[in-house]
């Protein structure tokens, strides 16, 4: 006991005397800037942007490839989609197994998908390896060798995958979406990576004769992003991607696209589901259009964030949610206006409170075009979407892969950094038009996966439109 007031004592003295430094105070913020690439083109065609890291070791490069989806052929939607996973299935020098043990001792990754606007390949190497990496990006992409067995191995993959997504959700929604906004004839109301009927018909002649129609570096974009010191990336440029050859091609010609937002409801009907999966969309403005940062500070404010307005109503007060968020995902952008973005709500809520849950979203829309967003909100989603930019960018991967979605996208290279001086100048007026116009009530396709014997009277006693409901 008395060694314990001893130290009380002693505690006492020395804080008596203890003395406090000054609480360090925030410095100034550092100007940022998107980094702005150089550009350049390879004897071959392939056009070539760069941007110096330093610091960012691990260097990272993607590949445009104009192979749309528009371009398989009819019948064979999904056929991007194998080609791309090929092209890391062994080339002229290797075979799959050989060509993926010589990425591991690079310490190298390799990835590619398909989508609307083409093929993406994307590679992260550590920078001392990045001259042996892009050896072997060039060789699956100059001389894949698409064998038949790993094409086979990659449909039966592919066709494995297909009852996962049908069974999720999420994705049966996105599906049921696009196909009831676009007009049956378009590719975009069918699925990205084709159907099972349509991949069953997939074959390794099939993927070379897309190949050999379309993937050429004349057509052909790479952006490389780190730190290139010491590295000579010229030569490494010229001894790789640079051997790559390949006819020129005129750049295919893309379809407008065209879509029906007639204010209505698709129930996907799912018998027992204890939850309703909502999504709520239509097409609007892509990139190239003025009124795309108000409208992505707008879309912000509506449901960017948890404490964004369809979460504090829906998700806050309501209780009937995790969580829903709005978003606008770009399809396809081009500069003469035939491209789209799609504006979508998403989220999921108990069987039971669908009715009311949607109630309430349109209210809120109803309450955002009669009184528009406050001050607050627009200074708080400018502080979110301009603040996190230096962090959101660390990555050579995340640098690169925005680069890749300009080219992808027909955007100029600084386009990026001038999103984020337009954000930063929006007003809340400007943001309101922009969003409000983006999701009119009367003017959105509902889809719901869930139970229709459950939700489909709650939801027609709306009148938010013409109620359908097709089987899961």
């Amino acid at each position: 006991m008395s060694d314990a007031v001893t130290s009380t004592g002693q505690a006492e003295q020395a804080g008596a005397t203890m003395e406090f430094h000054p609480q360090p105070q925030a410095g100034a913020p550092k100007p940022w800037a998107f980094p702005a690439p150089g550009r350049g083109t390879l004897p071959n065609g392939l056009t070539v942007l760069r941007s110096h890291r330093p610091g960012q070791q691990v260097v990272a490069v993607e590949i445009n490839l104009l192979a749309p989806l528009d371009a398989e052929p009819e019948g064979l939607d999904g056929v991007a989609t194998i080609m791309a996973r090929a092209l890391s299935e062994g080339t002229d020098k290797h075979d799959a197994e050989e060509f993926a043990a010589e990425l591991e001792r690079c310490g190298a990754t390799l990835d590619a998908h398909a989508d609307h606007p083409g093929v993406r390949v994307s590679l992260e190497v550590p920078a001392s390896r990045l001259a042996k990496a892009l050896g072997l990006l060039a060789d699956a992409l100059r001389a894949p060798a698409f064998p038949d067995s790993e094409v086979e191995r990659l449909v039966r993959n592919r066709l494995d995958e297909i009852p996962h997504e049908l069974a999720n959700p999420a994705r049966r929604a996105a599906m049921a979406l696009s196909k009831e906004l676009f007009p049956a004839g378009s590719r975009m109301s069918r699925p990205r990576q084709g159907t099972e009927e349509t991949v069953e018909r997939i074959d390794a002649s099939a993927v070379r004769a897309f190949y050999e129609a379309h993937v050429r570096p004349a057509t052909a974009t790479a952006v490389i992003v780190g730190d290139f010191t010491g590295v000579d990336l010229d030569t490494a440029l010229a001894d790789s991607l640079g051997a790559w050859t390949g006819s020129a091609a005129e750049p295919l010609k893309a379809t407008p696209v065209t879509a029906d937002d007639t204010g209505r409801v698709v129930i996907v009907d799912r018998p027992g589901a204890v939850q309703t999966q909502l999504l709520i969309g239509r097409i609007g403005a892509d990139r190239h259009d003025p009124v795309w940062p108000a409208q992505v500070l707008g879309t912000y404010c509506l449901g960017g964030t948890l404490t964004s307005r369809l979460d504090r109503v829906l998700r806050e007060e309501k209780g009937y949610t995790y969580g829903v968020r709005a978003f606008g995902q770009v399809l396809r952008s081009a500069p003469d206006g035939t491209g789209a973005a799609m504006l979508a709500i998403s989220g999921s809520v108990d069987t039971a409170s669908t009715g009311p849950a949607l109630e309430d979203l349109w209210k809120v829309l109803r309450t955002l075009a009669a009184q528009g967003l406050t001050d607050a909100e627009r200074d708080v989603a400018v502080q979110n979407l301009v603040g996190v930019a230096p962090l959101k960018y660390e990555t050579a991967a995340a640098v690169a892969g925005t680069l890749a979605d300009q080219v992808e996208q027909h955007l100029p290279d600084d386009f990026q950094a001038q999103l984020y001086a337009r954000l930063a100048e929006t007003g809340t007026v400007e943001a309101t038009a922009a969003v409000v116009s983006a999701f009119p009530v009367d003017r959105l396709v509902t889809v719901l996966v869930g139970d229709a014997s459950e939700i489909a009277e709650p939801v027609k006693a709306l009148g938010i439109g013409e109620v359908r409901i097709v089987t899961g």
